[in-house]
């Protein structure tokens, strides 16, 4: 007996859904059926490819260099599947909530006026979320602020962005420069751990004060600015976020030129996964050119 297809299928499937019963429901077999085919493709293999949890299964180190192998034989084989049908136009991004709520809509929308068949899916999360998705080769392509240096991932610089402070309308830091000591005295809404935005921000004011007054933390950044609205403390986030309240007078800036607030979006994509050629041009269309190897 030789590995098969659906063996390879049905690994992949435990891996993003890391549960046998959800891998089962997702690609239409019994929990049995994908039991024993994990069963026997550990067997040919002769090495177990996950260690349980309870009700969880993780993949351990000889799975971890399976999977990209696997993800990349399905690819070719859906490729070759695919010849002699219409060229595929749906892309599954997984971006952080900045650049996945207010920098990438305007894009994808440009880009469909060129392409009326594109299809896309942006799955939003922190940043960890991003880089999980796509070592778990869920989605194709991710959106980030700041970078990570993981081995396995391509970084590619795509846009300037600038975080900025903000209070409600009528604080006294409102519209004016703040010091070190402003900053510090005032409770802060902060963004959860695994946040660019977080991470960016206590990087710029390390060695300058601390977070001594944190009583809010929020995973998204709405729920940040309406929070500052209702007065719970100040905050730090995208300037295009922000904008909106910015002309309406709802939220301000506090000046703070002391402090480096600029990051770098970046895009990321798996050493291992094929980049097609819509993915191409639409990274082409977003300023990113691979070279002819890349995929």
């Amino acid at each position: 007996m030789r590995v098969t297809l659906r063996q390879l299928e049905i690994f992949t499937a435990i891996c993003q859904e890391q549960t046998i019963t959800g891998a089962a429901g997702k690609i239409g077999l019994s929990q049995a059926a994908a039991s024993q085919a994990l069963a026997e493709l550990e067997q040919l293999l002769n090495r177990k490819l996950f260690d349980r949890r309870g009700r969880r299964i993780v993949l351990n180190a000889a799975g971890r260099e399976l999977l990209p192998e696997a993800v990349q034989v399905l690819d070719r084989i859906g490729r070759i599947e695919s010849a002699k049908k219409p060229e595929s136009h749906h892309l599954h991004i997984s971006a952080s909530l900045t650049a996945g709520s207010y920098l990438l809509p305007p894009v994808i929308a440009r880009f469909m006026r060129t392409r009326p068949q594109a299809r896309f899916r942006v799955d939003l999360g922190n940043t960890e979320a991003v880089v999980e998705s796509l070592l778990q080769f869920e989605s194709e392509v991710g959106w980030i602020e700041g970078r990570v240096h993981h081995a396995d991932l391509r970084e590619f610089p795509w846009k300037e962005d600038e975080l900025v402070i903000i209070v409600p309308a009528g604080h006294r830091l409102a519209a004016r420069r703040a010091t070190v000591e402003d900053l510090a005295n005032e409770p802060w809404v902060v963004r959860e751990k695994g946040s660019g935005t977080r991470a960016i921000f206590e990087s710029a004011i390390a060695g300058k004060f601390d977070l001594r007054k944190a009583p809010v933390e929020l995973g998204g950044i709405e729920a940040i600015k309406g929070a500052v609205r209702a007065g719970a403390g100040i905050a730090c986030i995208s300037l295009a976020a922000i904008a909106a309240e910015l002309k309406t007078r709802q939220l301000q800036r506090v000046y703070t030129p002391w402090l480096d607030l600029r990051r770098w979006i970046t895009i990321l994509l798996h050493r291992q996964k094929y980049v097609d050629s819509f993915l191409r041009g639409f990274l082409d269309y977003c300023g990113i050119k691979l070279p002819p190897e890349a995929g």
